[in-house]
């Protein structure tokens, strides 16, 4: 089958591209940003798949689809892209019909939330029911799976839980911490995802799936920590509002404000499957919390995570016109740069420039990035909790504690970054080997006073941190102290 697959970059679809693919299909992907989407991960699949671009919150970005298509996933949502999320959704929704009905495609399969209609739905349940209703009207016969917790490394709810349960020996427990749920394990979404094209009796029909437990949200923290071996007590409390519960999760986790006031606000919903029909049509063997957990755990401690919610460039703030142009401004910039002699072989240099942040850390004066990254969080950034997607690894996207990778290109020994902490302007960081020696720039772009205030206050630190990190890059040493050279 031809199938077209939105939002190839995310999640979900850098999961679901590989099991399509085996599957024999032939795919066109859609993706916002080429440079992003990792086309080495798939160098095998040959003809069999086609990646083009286009932004569906832009109709007159998109490429005509190839006419003869026989489904379509839906994948595309902007569950963290702040208050605007629903009109975002219904309107990259109504761009995807467009222009699905100028081919022949004659179904599309959705992945949403579980919800349950008879009660007062969140925003972001309600936004992805209204997708569903946009979608019908294309008269293209839709099928539809609605999900709860999906469990799986790097996915938003399961980063959340791991984040929580690692860090608080107490947990502080809002009462719906008591809401019930009914989890999921990525591997069986995927089951679903790519089982129902065999089925075609299952166009235009709506299933829920989940796992094979009801749980609370607190049994999920319980059931994480149990795997771990790790012991956790909780405490409950009435006051917690949805607004300090939003900033007690954004503080305690990894996540963006944005998502967690979404989250919040959804946890008051039960999701819990009201019927089972799905199994009756496809049975995959479904795995239980725990061996979900156990799964997700054993993929991390491989570097083996494909994908996490918090790659996608919306994620940040960074103007598209500078990720077109891929250069630093020159003008009206304040600048610090260092040029050091390699002391340790390009290669080695190389690998330490691309281990660069995460659980490694940064190579000078650890101490202030910490306390920089604490910082950001106080004030609504992402701080350093993001960690990095793979220890060794970087590809153009991806996140790196509070920057975004912008160019990773080992060949040139060039890596850029670009802040998405909250800033009085916008800085950039790069890394480039010239010759014999590592060239590092650190840009700042200030606005208004303000910004050349906060460059001017730390402007001693810099001194001290920038021209020791260079140093210790050059030899090789990425968050070591600086060894001598062989």
């Amino acid at each position: 089958m031809h199938l077209l697959l939105t939002g190839a970059n995310g999640y979900i679809g850098l999961r679901l591209l590989p099991a399509l693919l085996d599957a024999g299909h032939r795919i066109t992907a859609v993706v916002r940003d080429r440079r992003r989407f990792p086309e080495g991960d798939f160098a095998d699949a040959g003809d069999k798949l086609q990646v083009i671009e286009g932004d569906f919150l832009k109709p007159d970005s998109l490429p005509d689809f190839p006419a003869d298509l026989d489904a379509a996933y839906y994948l595309l949502h902007s569950m963290g892209s702040g208050g605007n999320f629903a009109a975002n959704e219904e309107a990259t929704a109504r761009s995807f019909i467009v222009a699905l009905r100028k081919t022949r495609c004659s179904r599309i399969l959705y992945l949403g939330g579980l919800i349950d209609e008879s009660q007062p739905l969140s925003p972001h349940l309600g936004s992805r029911l209204h997708v569903e209703e946009v979608l019908r009207e294309s008269g293209i016969p839709l099928t539809v799976l609605r999900a709860s917790i999906i469990v799986g490394s790097g996915s938003a709810s399961f980063e959340i839980v791991r984040d929580l349960a690692e860090k608080l020996p107490l947990m502080i427990c809002p009462r719906w911490v008591n809401t019930r749920c009914q989890p999921i394990a990525i591997r069986n979404v995927i089951d679903y995802l790519t089982g129902l094209l065999q089925r075609p009796e299952t166009a235009g029909k709506t299933y829920d799936i989940g796992g094979p437990e009801v749980l609370r949200y607190r049994d999920l923290l319980e059931g994480y920590a149990a795997v771990r071996g790790l012991r956790r007590w909780f405490l409950p409390v009435p006051f917690l509002s949805p607004k300090l519960s939003s900033w007690w999760l954004y503080l305690m986790t990894a996540t963006s404000f944005p998502l967690a006031r979404t989250l919040v606000d959804s946890m008051k919903n039960e999701t819990v499957c009201r019927d089972q029909a799905i199994r009756d049509i496809l049975a995959p063997p479904l795995l239980n919390y725990r061996e979900a957990v156990e799964k997700a755990l054993a993929r991390i401690a491989q570097n083996r995570v494909p994908s996490s919610w918090f790659d996608a460039l919306n994620a940040g703030s960074l103007a598209p016109r500078f990720v077109d142009a891929i250069q630093v401004p020159a003008h009206g910039v304040l600048r610090d740069e260092q040029r050091v002699p390699l002391k340790a072989p390009r290669s080695t240099v190389i690998d330490a420039l691309w281990s660069l942040g995460g659980q490694r850390g940064w190579p000078a004066m650890k101490w202030a990035w910490r306390l920089r990254g604490w910082l950001d969080r106080l004030v609504g950034g992402t701080g350093l909790r993001r960690g990095r997607r793979h220890p060794k690894e970087l590809r153009p996207g991806d996140a790196l504690d509070f920057w975004r990778v912008l160019v990773a290109d080992r060949d040139r020994g060039r890596l850029m970054l670009y802040a998405e902490m909250r800033l009085p302007g916008e800085a950039w960081l790069e890394f480039e080997i010239e010759g014999d020696a590592l060239r590092q720039t650190a840009t700042f772009r200030p606005q208004g006073l303000s910004g050349r205030a906060y460059w001017y206050a730390i402007l001693p630190l810099h001194w001290l941190l920038f021209p020791r990190m260079a140093k210790r890059l050059a030899a090789g040493n990425p968050s070591n102290p600086l060894k001598p050279a062989p």
